[in-house]
């Protein structure tokens, strides 16, 4: 089989971009910000492999902005909105939603960022080639160690939600590792599609699931608090913050609200298949809408409906038989959010290795065993480290704040002042856009040094640290979803 040698993904204006010479979405470029534009030569292929290419040309540029929009949303929204509500109790109503709307609105614009990244730079297929062109080569390897981890972190968190509902669901005291085998296989199995206009189809299911879970939560603590003596004005929800909050327990809440926007890891990744790259942004501002209006929603009115005992997912304050009901209607979400991110991953990866054959466009024998095969390394190892690790929850809180502070917030402002703004930054033309970066990358700084003090911070205080697999089903404390970290995880 004749290697394939891409070419860039920017061409050159005088010359004709031809698909044969073009990389697969997804795969990536070994060129760094100075190649691209440069041509380099192919070798001759034969007919069938001119058909294989071209097929997967076709099959990786089918995702339009609306199926952007639900990619995105199958990405940032799942259980963890609903431990919003926890994080309004410790905040205050107030604070609660005016960060609620301030960090969506600065992710928003951090997230268009990217989107013009990507399109003055073609040939970035996941955000691991960002990093190459902001820190080199050395700079490459450390976004891609950060990548890989948040995402096999975040796969696992997954891995131990869907072990969760089982367990809520079956009411028996079956071994935890009996649900997380299922659900590890359950991930694997949605995430055979290789790519996301795919994905995008079952996104649909995952954005309905969501909505009605959140829906039967809301008018089930709405129902709850109106039977109380005094009906919904007996419940003392609170304008402002808890009294005696440390540092460490007040960022711990607004790190709650800050993961549930970390959409950016994978944005790179699925403009990477638009076939009209130019759309992003109507996608990106249908995703911050609906999710800072949702957010907002269900974290005031559940904390208005239930007052400062609020459980984290607010599912559990919902009562025994319609959470059982919730947890059932939000499977989807489970695994369709959670298998998006194995087949991120294993894009990139895929796409690392055969990055000059036909396999990357996983439409040949060779190309679907190396695919399933990725596929089920990469869950295997998210159940591994899920089970194995007696502090995963806490550990994974640790990595969101490393990791997520800078694709979500920092990385995309030194995007801006490196390689987006037009002239000095100080120039009255770049007022506004200079003074919205340097607030997203102070955020992202924030985030980065206060959320991982506090994470730490929460680990200490909870004493965690005993062997996982020695607690029971229900003693044993799992976030629901990466998004949901420290005190107000637990029931």
């Amino acid at each position: 089989m004749a290697a394939i040698n891409p070419a860039p993904g920017a061409m050159p204006s005088d010359k004709k971009a031809d698909p044969f010479d073009t990389p697969a979405p997804g795969i990536l470029q070994s060129q760094s910000e100075e190649e691209v534009g440069e041509v380099r030569p192919t070798v001759e292929m034969n007919d069938y492999e001119k058909q294989k290419v071209a097929e997967g040309e076709a099959h990786f540029h089918r995702l339009g902005w609306k199926r952007l929009t639900i990619v995105l949303i199958v990405t940032a929204v799942a259980l963890g909105s609903l431990s919003l509500p926890g994080a309004f109790a410790t905040l205050g109503m107030v604070a609660g939603v005016i960060l609620t709307v301030g960090i969506g609105l600065v992710a928003l614009y951090a997230s268009f960022v990217i989107g013009q990244m990507k399109l003055k730079y073609p040939h970035i297929s996941h955000y691991t080639d960002a990093g190459r062109m902001m820190f080199g080569n050395i700079g490459y390897e450390i976004v891609s160690f950060m990548f890989i981890m948040q995402l096999v972190f975040t796969i696992g968190s997954h891995v131990l939600t869907g072990a969760i509902m089982f367990g809520n669901l079956s009411d028996n005291g079956a071994c935890t590792i009996v649900f997380t085998v299922v659900s590890a296989i359950l991930l694997f199995l949605v995430a055979i599609p290789p790519s996301f206009s795919e994905m995008a189809i079952l996104g649909y299911i995952d954005f309905a699931s969501i909505i009605a879970a959140i829906f039967i939560t809301i008018v089930a603590t709405g129902v709850r608090a109106s039977e109380l003596p005094g009906g919904v004005a007996s419940v003392e929800w609170s304008a402002w913050p808890k009294e005696n909050l440390s540092l460490a327990e007040t960022f711990i809440a607004i790190t709650n609200i800050v993961f549930a926007y970390s959409f950016a890891l994978c944005q790179f990744s699925f403009m990477d298949e638009m076939h009209t790259p130019q759309d992003f942004d109507k996608a990106i501002l249908s995703l911050g809408i609906f999710e800072i209006f949702l957010y907002t929603i269900t974290g005031a009115l559940v904390y208005v409906f239930v007052g400062p005992d609020v459980k984290s997912p607010a599912i559990l304050s919902a009562g025994p038989v319609v959470s059982k009901v919730a947890f059932g209607i939000a499977i989807p979400v489970i695994f369709i959010s959670g298998s998006i991110n194995t087949t991120v991953v294993a894009r990139y990866i895929h796409g690392r290795a055969f990055k000059n054959s036909i396999i990357r466009y996983v439409n040949t024998p060779m190309g679907w065993a190396t695919w399933i095969g990725l596929d089920a390394a990469i869950t295997l190892l998210s159940w591994v480290i899920a089970g194995a690790v007696p502090f995963f929850s806490d550990l994974l809180a640790i990595c969101s704040s490393l990791f997520i502070s800078g694709f979500t917030f920092y990385f995309p402002a030194i995007m801006w002042y490196m390689f987006i703004r037009e002239g000095k930054w100080f120039e009255r033309k770049n007022w506004l856009p200079a003074a919205a970066n340097a607030l997203s990358f102070i955020v992202g700084i924030t985030v980065l040094g206060v959320g991982t003090y506090s994470s730490i911070w929460d680990i200490l205080l909870a004493g965690t640290g005993s062997p996982a697999a020695a607690q029971s089903f229900y003693d044993r404390e799992i976030d629901l979803d990466d998004s949901c970290v420290g005190e107000h995880c637990q029931e």
